[in-house]
């Protein structure tokens, strides 16, 4: 490869050898991913849709044409990125992997049928057709439901003084009052004095009469009004407070309107089918004893359990129907296939029925790995996104022997990887930087992993050389226990724990063992009960989320001592900061209030008098009119995906001329925008609000983003850094609880040193700190680990191990135990 340009590329020369694997190593923001995925693959890419007709290529998710001068040797090349699972009810790991497929063709082929039942086609038993699919919940196993108890929480009340809560607030729900009145209802008496019949038809009918409306008339003036013909204030149309609810739901775009509404939204397992999905016929077929959405929820292990003995019984003379048996045997085989190569990746725990919207990125690429594994593609270049994230050391030893596997078929593998354990697994590294952003994206050393350890600018090469217990410390000792017993929730089954507090602890376990229904969930769910903190209400934007939403399982348990010494809980998890590229770093932190009063503050804004709010781009009098402040529009392709471009107008800087003629030390707001962080400290050197918002992102390894980034540009390990960036600006408190969820998720070594730092600065201030994490970096340098398992699922949700580092390195039971100060690390 000659000239590569793509984002802080500095004009790369390389070459790497094809049939290897081949890590891309360098700290966050270096530019690893700009090379193997911005460069290599999009070029692999733009050259096969060169082969493919103009209508094909439409229908394909194409990325950009890479800024490079030659690639040559360049095979076809697939690209399994860290992606969340598509949002949609329908999908799951079953489809996914296509093993509901097969499922489906073994219950019609070789299913039991009840006496006297036709035999059903695989069609049948799919929840996503007509054939399958429960009439009642249309295939998604749950209901919404809209009742009268919760659009109508107080029935004392009259619809005058508001009883309808379902109903819009504001003049949305004067108005359908208004219409009340026309078509002659009591709005002044009590709710639950109305009789029966006439609070079904307003809550839930279906009619939309068209009445008119005398506004701001009493009933009775109303009534004279009607029977004058007087001429209407406008004429309104009534809906009921149910359809209000739904079609609210269903059409609005203001996510505050979708929060409001979707109170009123009961969301419960489907009667007809009890969330299986289908209909009874389909559900009256049975394979081993079990229909197939009770066969779907068990776990890819327990499957492959219960299909081994089917799989390995060779048909004999005596079957009653041995055409049936050979069936079975080949469908049942194929199956256990599949089920085999997810297993082996650390997905045992999963079942076929779990909501692809639930999984983790981690997660997804795996499924998606496994596929390509049973592909037996050979001549391909894998181009793969931290395969290794979310998983235990142990499942990494599985992960790598896949990706031999797919070597040993004769491709080539190109991953992009922090951890050490893939890294030293290497034929070749390519190690990008030595720095984030524009100090990076260059070749600090390009060959065989031992070559590496010669490279003294490399970020890396300190870290895969290292020696485990070099630099261990000392652990805390806790300043009080927060005793939780009898936690249940998954598959944790009453669980008693003691946790330490004012230290920093860690919950271990291979993935599925337990470790986020313990901390991330109970823990939670527990302590913000004691300390009477209520979750922030999930708004939902679309109907798979809104039914996740109840699809949460309850937490039963007690906190029995210990919440003397906590009076705050904070939780940083990986959610989304915002849902939209009108959410960004700046505003999230809130350093970008600052930087628009100092804008307004300027000789020139003042004597135009524009204020702080004129240099929002989501505020009309500031905002470029044409992209309304997003910097980009869409551009509809003929015969190509539509793509989104700079905006014409304001050529990608959202705001119109007039506010861009403001200048602030002379940049604009929006090239203020486009400083990164570690420039920003430069630029803002001597404003302190925004110095200590900037400071605190530069101290979780964040120096590299541009303040203006969008919110959908961010991964789940830097949206959880900003809100934990966001946390240490804040005046610190003692006692504050804080839990984190695989904090180190894409960060480089040198990166987690630096949020081990911040997280023992908190430690120092009087706090807690709870983690669940995989990085044996941060389980040694923890004071206290607790370890959950043995194994996944119905096999974990155990404490295995718990003490100091030191002591878990020790447990024999423990998977996490062998890892913790390997030998290996000394090499």
């Amino acid at each position: 490869m000659r000239g590569a340009r793509v984002h802080n590329l500095k004009d790369i020369d390389i070459d790497v050898p094809r049939d290897a694997l081949v890590v891309f190593t360098g700290i966050s923001g270096s530019g690893k991913s700009s090379l193997a995925f911005g460069t290599l693959f999009a070029e692999s890419q733009r050259r096969f849709l060169d082969s493919v007709s103009p209508y094909a290529r439409r229908l394909i998710d194409q990325v950009g044409e890479p800024d490079v001068d030659s690639i040559e040797g360049l095979p076809p090349a697939v690209a399994l990125q860290q992606q969340r699972g598509a949002p949609s009810a329908r999908s799951s790991v079953g489809s996914v992997t296509t093993i509901s497929n097969g499922l489906r063709m073994l219950y019609s082929r070789a299913g039991d049928y009840p006496e006297g039942q036709g035999i059903l086609y695989a069609d049948a038993f799919s929840p996503n057709t007509p054939d399958g699919a429960c009439p009642r919940c249309h295939g998604i196993g749950r209901v919404f439901d809209v009742t009268e108890d919760l659009l109508v929480p107080d029935p004392a009340k009259t619809i005058r003084d508001g009883a309808i809560a379902g109903w819009p607030p504001a003049w949305g729900g004067q108005n359908l009052r208004d219409i009340l009145i026309s078509l002659g209802y009591d709005i002044d008496v009590a709710w639950q004095d109305l009789p029966r019949d006439t609070r079904d038809w307003i809550l839930f009918t279906d009619d939309a009469p068209e009445v008119p409306v005398y506004a701001r008339m009493t009933p009775e003036e109303t009534r004279n009004a009607r029977e004058e013909n007087r001429s209407p204030t406008y004429m309104g149309t009534f809906t009921s407070a149910r359809n209000y609810v739904l079609q609210s739901f269903a059409t609005t775009q203001s996510a505050r309107t979708k929060k409001r509404v979707s109170q009123f939204m009961d969301i419960s397992v489907c009667p007809l089918c009890d969330g299986k999905k289908l209909k009874r016929e389909s559900l009256s077929v049975t394979f081993a004893g079990l229909d197939i959405g009770a066969i779907s929820r068990l776990t890819l292990g327990d499957l492959a359990s219960l299909l081994h003995e089917r799989a390995e019984r060779d048909p004999v003379t005596d079957d009653q129907s041995p055409e049936k048996a050979i069936v079975t045997q080949r469908i049942t085989r194929d199956i256990m296939a599949r089920v085999a190569a997810l297993t082996r990746l650390g997905l045992g725990y999963l079942s076929l029925d779990r909501n692809t919207a639930t999984l983790s990125p981690g997660e997804m690429q795996r499924l998606r790995l496994a596929t390509q594994i049973r592909s037996q593609l050979f001549g391909v270049v894998y181009v793969l996104d931290e395969p290794s994230a979310g998983l235990h050391p142990s499942d990494t030893q599985a992960l790598l022997g896949a990706l031999d596997d797919l070597k040993g078929a004769g491709n080539s593998l190109f991953v992009v990887e922090h951890d050490v354990n893939v890294i030293r697994h290497a034929d070749w590294i390519v190690d990008i930087g030595p720095d984030a952003g524009t100090e990076g994206g260059r070749v600090v050393y390009s060959g065989p992993v031992d070559g590496l350890q010669q490279v003294e600018t490399s970020h890396t090469a300190r870290h895969l050389f290292a020696d485990a217990r070099a630099g261990t410390r000392t652990p805390r000792e806790s300043s009080g226990w927060l005793r939780l017993a009898d936690v249940t929730r998954n598959n944790l089954q009453g669980v008693n724990i003691d946790l330490p507090l004012g230290v920093l602890a860690t919950v271990t376990g291979v993935s599925g063992s337990g470790k986020s229904s313990l901390v991330s969930q109970a823990l939670v769910a527990l302590v913000g009960d004691a300390l009477g903190q209520k979750p922030p209400a999930e708004t939902a934007e679309n109907e798979p989320e809104l039914l996740e939403q109840e699809v949460d399982t309850p937490t039963d348990g007690q906190i029995v001592d210990g919440m003397q010494h906590v009076r705050r809980l904070v939780v940083v998890d990986q959610k989304p900061i915002g849902r939209t590229p009108r959410s960004n770093l700046a505003t999230y932190t809130g350093l970008f209030d600052h930087v628009r009063k100092l804008f307004a503050a300027t000789d020139d804004a003042r004597a135009r008098r524009y204020d702080a709010g004129r240099f929002s781009f989501n505020v009309a009098k500031g905002r470029c009119p044409h992209c309304e402040g997003a910097g980009f529009v869409s551009v509809e392709l003929l015969f190509l995906p539509s793509v989104f471009a700079p905006c014409p107008v304001c050529r990608g800087q959202r705001y119109n001329d007039e506010t861009l003629d403001i200048r602030y030390r002379g940049k604009t707001i929006a090239e203020v925008l486009d400083l990164t962080v570690d420039r920003a400290q430069e630029f803002f050197a001597d404003d302190p609000a925004i110095l200590r918002a900037v400071e605190a992102l530069r101290q979780v390894g964040l120096g590299y983003l541009r303040l203006g980034q969008p919110a959908t540009e961010l991964s789940g390990g830097e949206a959880q850094r900003i809100k934990l960036a966001t946390e240490l600006q804040r005046a610190q408190r003692k006692d504050t609880l804080y839990i984190l969820d695989e904090p180190t998720t894409g960060l480089h070594p040198a990166d987690v040193t630096l949020l081990l730092a911040q997280l023992d600065r908190l430690v120092d201030a009087g706090n807690s700190v709870i983690m669940v994490e995989h990085n044996m970096l941060v389980a040694r340098q923890s004071d206290w680990i607790v370890d959950i398992g043995p194994g996944a699922g119905d096999d974990g949700g155990q404490v295995v191990a718990q003490g100091p580092p030191a002591v878990v390195a020790k447990s024999a039971n423990s998977k996490t135990a062998p890892f913790l100060f390997p030998k290996t690390d000394a090499s």
